[in-house]
């Protein structure tokens, strides 16, 4: 006996009602997916991203991120001072080397100065040209030099000038790797991110890249220079004395502060004002939110109008970003921590006077009924009826802030307030000094980790959570 879906009219209503369903979820679904492809495709158009993928620079990049973890040494080579080498550290005009590095060698009876590399690899100066022999995949030296050549100047007269070349590629450009590049008046060689030579008509200039933040314990003219970390922990230990009028552990400690290349002592200021903001401003928010946010409260405040408007000044405290309250008390008080300390005020007095209202009323009324059957006043009602079922969410929510708030005043700094913020901006609009980018930025995130440990220690000896 066959048995139809028609026959059974409940189940059919049922099989109906599951196919419209699954209908409905079918192309709700293709609806969804269509909407994030419309919205994707407009974002791709209205921010260009073709463009910016075009402008995508890789070797750049990698160029920056190098800076981050390594250091180099230029040696520099004028044509017209060829019996003179100069070597320096980053390329700074102080931090030149009197004694020559291990790596680098200069013939006497030559004069030729010579560069060795990690990899095996050479690149020799001579008076008149560069030559890079004994470099990995390559099976031929490379010569550099500056020749002569007549040019014709707009007045059809013949002048001559030099230009660097390649020698023995001069007709065949297109032989050479792609790590070359030769243009009109200049060479530039890059092997890899750690070998770097220019030459020019006026020099040649070769940067030799080293894993490492040389210099980080003491700048280059300390009498501590190129000590390592286990040679400082000797000398402190140690009971002879460098310094006669102070002590080892002393001297290594200034010798520190006063880093020059790392300025260590500066960084360390300007953590402090970054800390002193977040703390102060959070305090001051806090201290001011809770009793604002009583007020607010509808079973506290019996006035309509009053909480309307403290909740709306609440939206708008909150509404207006850290960033713009920044903007507005730069003008007002200028450069300086104020400005950062009422940016995050008056941003954090809107956030805990809504969570903080929220709070109290949806507090148990319970307690505060008993404690007013005793006969105690409004504000002993609130004082022990209240405050104490909120007092851990007031805390907790305070100490998160104010490890936010950290965060914040980085930003906040670099826009004018002052504090690592302000150093971390011109450590990167300088474009070679990245090393100092990723240690002020190690700094901040060891200094937002710290936080973290001694709010979330006080959270629990507070509150027990």
């Amino acid at each position: 006996m066959i048995h139809k879906l028609n026959d059974y009219p409940e189940l059919k209503a049922k099989f109906n009602e599951i196919n419209v369903s699954h209908r409905r979820y079918f192309f709700g679904t293709i609806g969804v997916f269509v909407l994030l492809l419309l919205y994707f495709t407009s974002s791709f158009i209205q921010f260009d991203i073709n463009s910016i993928v075009q402008k995508w620079n890789p070797y750049r990049a990698s160029k920056f991120i190098l800076d981050t973890y390594a250091h180099k040494d230029h040696i520099t080579f004028r044509w017209s001072k060829p019996e003179e080498f100069r070597i320096a550290f980053e390329g700074g005009y102080r931090e030149i080397y009197k004694i020559p590095p291990k790596w680098f060698s200069k013939n006497s009876m030559t004069g030729a100065g010579t560069v060795n590399f990690s990899n095996g690899g050479k690149m020799t100066i001579f008076r008149d040209r560069v030559e890079m022999t004994n470099w990995p995949n390559t099976n031929e030296p490379f010569v550099f030099k500056i020749g002569k050549f007549l040019e014709v100047d707009e007045y059809g007269k013949e002048k001559s000038v030099n230009k660097p070349y390649v020698f023995g590629y001069e007709n065949r450009r297109n032989d050479l790797p792609p790590w070359i590049r030769w243009t009109e008046n200049n060479i530039e060689v890059r092997p890899s991110l750690f070998e770097r030579l220019q030459v020019s008509p006026s020099r040649a200039e070769i940067h030799r890249y080293e894993i490492g933040w040389k210099y980080f314990l003491f700048d280059f003219d300390s009498q501590l220079a190129n000590k390592s970390l286990a040679e400082t922990v000797a000398i402190a230990l140690s009971a002879e004395r460098i310094d006669p009028n102070k002590s080892n552990l002393s001297l290594i400690w200034t010798e520190f502060l006063d880093n020059e290349i790392w300025g260590h002592k500066r960084l360390f200021l300007a953590m402090r004002d970054t800390i002193i903001m977040a703390l102060i401003g959070t305090l001051l928010a806090s201290f001011i939110g809770l009793p604002l946010a009583f007020i607010a409260a509808k079973n506290i405040t019996p006035f309509a109008m009053v909480r309307h408007m403290l909740r709306r000044l609440f939206d708008i405290l909150r509404g207006v970003d850290v960033l713009i309250w920044s903007i507005i008390f730069l003008r007002a008080f200028g450069p300086g921590l104020f400005t950062g300390i009422f940016a995050i005020m008056f941003t954090d007095i809107g956030t805990f006077g809504k969570l903080m209202s929220e709070a109290i009323e949806n507090a148990d009324g319970k307690q505060q009924e008993g404690i007013k059957s005793t006969g105690a006043t409004r504000f002993q009602q609130h004082r022990f009826g209240i405050i104490p079922q909120i007092l851990p969410i007031f805390i907790s929510q305070s100490l998160y802030y104010l490890e936010a708030n950290t965060r914040s005043a980085t930003i906040i700094g670099a826009m004018g307030a002052g504090g690592v913020g302000l150093e971390f901006l011109g450590a990167l609009q300088t474009g070679n000094d990245f090393e100092n980018v990723a240690y002020i930025a190690l700094m901040v995130l060891v200094t937002v980790i710290i936080i973290d440990t001694l709010s979330s220690w006080l959270r629990r000896r507070l509150i027990g959570v």
